[in-house]
């Protein structure tokens, strides 16, 4: 009989990335049953992933009992939470807790918890408008602290959000960071990248139980994006660095201290923080075995 995973988010970047890469596996998709959790499984995005096969079960993260019911039977679990979809540090923090409360009371072998270190604590408390941080931080402290078996997959810089700091001129595009042009981003493709991550870490399971998985496929300038951007679109590009606080201008009023600030701990304190780029470079090799196949890796953090 088939284990169940089972994979909140399923159709968001990363629910829907680690789905396709579980049913793209051979070894996993031969252990695994897919679950995918969902508050409209009637949507049209909710009956494809049905059509191929997964498991679609209605779930609310901010009802326990019926995350708890949901993930039922499980043997891994994703947990994701969506910080934008309400603005709001509390309630984020109490969908984790709900989804890490389930897990412990079900008796779920491992949780995959994707989150985002905490920039309060990472920035000495220079930086405290960045509650898309630390709430998923403070739901990862809360997962070590009730000894849940789990690990934690720290997602990078979203590369879909590029092109919306891109301001098209009829000469030349200028990429708009409130960055140095050699300040290193950790980038990642959310929709194809995570469920490499998460593959990995099933694979490797032992090594990687508690252990910290960076989520990004390497570090980037804003100079090289701003290439990249030229070479692909055969339009020149350029990166221009503007103050933080011109930066925050060009941002709707209700997330502009949030972005600006997101952006200063990229520059700052180096996005992960100390130590990010050795541990990368070890979770790389996480996301490595799901491609190459392997079953036997280093630790994946530290």
């Amino acid at each position: 009989m088939s284990k169940i995973i089972t994979v909140f988010g399923a159709t968001g970047n990363q629910g829907g990335s680690v789905i396709a890469s579980i049913q793209g596996n051979p070894h996993l998709s031969s252990e695994y049953k897919v679950r995918g959790i969902t508050r409209d499984p009637s949507k049209p995005a909710g009956q494809k992933l049905a059509d191929k096969g997964v498991d679609l079960v209605r779930a609310d993260l901010s009802d326990k009992e019926s995350v708890k019911k949901a993930i039922e039977g499980s043997e891994v679990v994703f947990g994701v939470t969506n910080f934008w979809e309400y603005l709001s540090k509390d309630i984020e923090v109490t969908q984790g807790q709900n989804i890490a409360n389930a897990c412990k009371e079900v008796g779920v072998p491992l949780l995959i918890w994707s989150c985002s270190p905490s920039a309060t604590k990472m920035s000495g408390g220079k930086l405290t408008h960045l509650p898309h941080f630390d709430s998923k931080a403070e739901v990862m402290d809360y997962i070590r602290a009730q000894k849940i078996p789990a690990t934690f997959f720290h997602a990078g810089c979203f590369m879909n959000n590029i092109l919306g700091a891109v301001q098209k001129g009829s000469e030349q595009n200028t990429l708009v960071w409130n960055l140095h042009p050699d300040t290193n981003m950790p980038l990642f493709d959310a929709s194809a990248d995570t469920g490499k991550f998460v593959a990995g870490i099933m694979l490797n399971r032992d090594k990687t139980m508690g252990k910290d998985v960076y989520g990004a496929t390497g570090w980037y300038t804003p100079t090289e994006i701003a290439n990249t951007i030229q070479e692909v679109s055969g339009k020149k590009t350029v990166f221009q660095e503007v103050p933080d606080e011109i930066f925050k201008r060009f941002l709707p009023e209700a997330v502009g201290q949030e972005l600006m600030e997101t952006f200063m701990l990229i520059k700052d304190f180096g996005y992960y923080g100390e130590g990010g780029r050795e541990i990368l470079e070890e979770s790389l090799k996480v996301s490595q075995i799901f491609a190459e196949g392997l079953l036997c890796v280093g630790n994946g953090g530290g």
